[in-house]
């Protein structure tokens, strides 16, 4: 995944402050329980933890990286344990990508009753990060349990979700679970880049029919704790900001280096760069975020709160906007962002450049558009001798799916025996997730894993990746009753 946390939210409006009864995450397990066998139904709350826990870790110590791993053997681990749960094998499918033996998936559903009910998708990706032991001083693909956290690659991003939907799938068939929507597991590659295959693009473009969803679980938003570990907030991902990159290109005929004459492509160049990194897109303040704004004011008080109130009541107060736009966070909210991530060129140490080009990423609010875009930076950079072009087609925006009663009411009834007094905060991402996949589908994704977390603590692509055990425990019992109440009642 790409951004997750505190750091990553936008209050969707819709959705009131909701008053989430006692914790009642299941305690680890006693040393000496019985462990459950892989794939059978558990004997007692503390087997059923210890059988995840088994489960959890072969997923995380299955190496998925794009040059060492695999995530077809990843995908097969996890369908083999569904079929010793009694998945019969035409529910359960590991798929290939043709030409991509090692970027594989799963899918595998629990039927429904109702033939005309679309799935619940529980969607996650099983592809990690490049890890390297040196950094980390160990094996990043070893699990680790200390001091109150599992750590590994993978422990957190996205393995810990991925292992708590095929947790709840052995559990459902265990306990004969009938649901009226069938509830549809999808685990997939290539969401972290790396050259390996999309699997969740792969599938919309391929099977179209075996994702298409009433609504999809996916990662993108958590919990947050404060520095002493209280719960802060729950929250809900509805929308994501689209990802666009540019070329940015500047050429001349070249020659001896010892004859300059009064063009080069680099310099050209990098007056451009610099037009741009200072050039900011406008205040783009909608629903969302107003009603964000609005209401993180209460939690902000002084300079910060008094221009969260501003901003949500004039998105053309330039004050507010200044001060907000010194946190990068919070200027990613109000705005489209665009930032060098590379450049290249030159031909060799004694010519005059010929061509250069750097890469511009872009991460654009779904009210705007990629052209649009484009043609904001062309008017920035002001260089007729300087292109810019999309460097991929540009992509439909997802929008933000429905916060409706149906959607929002289970998540109330589930979180509420578990977190009480806990603040439930529709969010939009500012990075990317699969959800990017079903763009322009019209099946909604929501991002939702009831896990919380320090800010800056999970670690996310860095080393020492992390995951409180409570945490992941409590996303267990939250994620499993989630998706059965939205599979009998939506």
């Amino acid at each position: 995944m790409v951004l997750r946390g505190f750091l990553g939210r936008v209050l969707v409006v819709g959705l009131g402050a909701l008053t989430l009864a006692a914790c009642s995450s299941e305690a680890p397990p006693p040393s000496g329980a019985p462990p459950a066998q892989p794939g059978q139904a558990a004997g007692s709350p503390q087997q059923s933890q210890a059988a995840f826990r088994e489960l959890y870790q072969e997923l995380v110590e299955t190496n998925t990286t794009a040059s060492a791993g695999s995530c077809t053997v990843a995908a097969q681990k996890m369908a083999d344990r569904l079929t010793k749960a009694g998945y019969p094998a035409a529910d359960v499918t590991v798929f290939v990508p043709p030409d991509h033996p090692k970027d594989g998936g799963l899918l595998a559903t629990l039927p429904g009753t109702d033939p005309a009910a679309k799935p619940i998708l529980l969607l996650a990706h099983i592809d990690v990060v490049e890890a390297d032991a040196k950094d980390w001083g160990r094996d990043p693909f070893k699990l680790v349990e200390k001091d109150g956290y599992f750590s590994a690659r993978g422990a957190s991003d996205d393995k810990a979700m991925a292992s708590i939907f095929v947790d709840s799938l052995i559990r459902y068939r265990a306990e004969g679970l009938q649901p009226k929507h069938p509830i549809r597991l999808a685990l997939t590659c290539g969401e972290e880049g790396g050259d390996q295959v999309n699997g969740a693009e792969w599938l919309v473009a391929n099977q179209r029919d075996k994702v298409d969803a009433a609504l999809v679980l996916n990662e993108g938003a958590d919990g947050a704790l404060d520095a002493n570990n209280n719960r802060v907030s729950l929250d809900i991902e509805a929308g994501e900001k689209v990802y666009q990159d540019f070329i940015l290109k500047a050429t001349d005929a070249g020659g001896h280096s010892s004859i300059p004459g009064p063009n080069n492509a680099i310099q050209n160049l990098a007056a451009g760069l610099a037009r741009i990194g200072a050039f900011t897109f406008p205040v783009e303040i909608n629903d969302v975020t107003r009603t964000y704004f609005e209401r993180q004011a209460a939690l902000h008080p002084g300079e910060v709160g008094d221009a969260m109130k501003a901003i949500a009541a004039n998105p053309a107060d330039a004050a507010a906007a200044a001060t907000l736009s010194k946190d990068p966070q919070y200027n990613a909210m109000l705005r489209t962002t665009c930032v060098v991530t590379m450049i290249n060129g030159g031909e060799a140490k004694n010519a005059l450049p010929q061509s250069v080009e750097a890469n511009v990423n872009c991460r654009i609010l779904p009210s705007s558009s990629g052209p649009k875009v484009r043609d904001m930076l062309v008017a920035a950079v002001n260089d007729s001798k300087i292109s810019l072009e999309p460097r991929s087609p540009y992509g439909p925006t997802a929008g933000i799916p429905p916060l409706s009663p149906g959607v929002t009411g289970p998540i109330e009834q589930v979180a509420g025996k578990l977190w009480p007094g806990v603040p439930l905060i529709p969010v939009m991402q500012v990075g990317a997730t699969d959800a990017t996949a079903f763009a322009g589908t019209g099946v909604p994704v929501y991002g939702l894993s009831g896990m919380f977390e320090k800010p800056n603590d999970s670690h996310i692509h860095g080393v020492g990746e992390q995951i409180q055990v409570r945490s992941l425990y409590e996303a267990r019992d939250f994620l499993y009753e989630l998706a059965k109440l939205y599979a009998t009642t939506l």
